[in-house]
């Protein structure tokens, strides 16, 4: 009757165990899996996003209609920027590999970069053009844009932050 005990207990442990194993397995697969983050740094103050709602085309090139609605949202993640301040952008080393741009009040990078890290200068993202009379002004708050590219083809996915500028 021991006999009977022990090999029945041994029976209940492997059915335990074998149970764990495949809760754990269906909890992984129904994970989505995360997007890429976009780090902004001014100073010692850092903020992290992932992709904006609606802004992430999963490795594929965002519609027409997405990229439209995508460039008039604001960013969720605010920093607040002294005039004179470099503001650090980082990206995954995924989004570098495709390449990736900046877009603040204005473009402000001529080329993609295939860099995890850019610097820029807050009055450079903080400044517009009028392109009628060329008069240039600079905002109080912008939303920062990160662009992730593919090839030409358009923006794979953005992130947006909000800047404010103080004085």
């Amino acid at each position: 009757m021991t006999a009977a005990l022990i090999s029945w207990g041994k029976g209940r442990r492997a059915a335990a165990a074998i149970g764990a194993v495949s809760l754990g397995l269906i909890t992984l697969s129904a994970c989505e899996k995360p997007t890429a983050l976009s780090t902004v740094t001014v100073g010692s103050t850092t903020v992290q996003a992932e992709a904006t709602p609606g802004c992430n085309g999963d490795g594929k090139v965002l519609s027409k209609k997405a990229i439209s609605a995508c460039l008039t949202k604001k960013g969720e993640k605010t920093i607040t920027v002294h005039p004179g301040e470099k503001v650090r952008i980082g990206v995954d080393p995924q989004v570098a590999k495709s390449g990736w741009i900046v877009i603040g009040a204005g473009p402000v990078m001529r080329e993609p970069s295939k860099q995890t890290y850019r610097s820029f200068d807050a009055d450079t993202l903080f400044m517009q053009q009028n392109p009628q009379t060329g008069q240039t002004t600079y905002s109080k708050d912008v939303t920062l844009q990160v662009a992730e590219l593919n090839a030409g083809e358009g923006p794979k996915a953005m992130w947006h932050f909000t800047l404010k500028q103080e004085n």
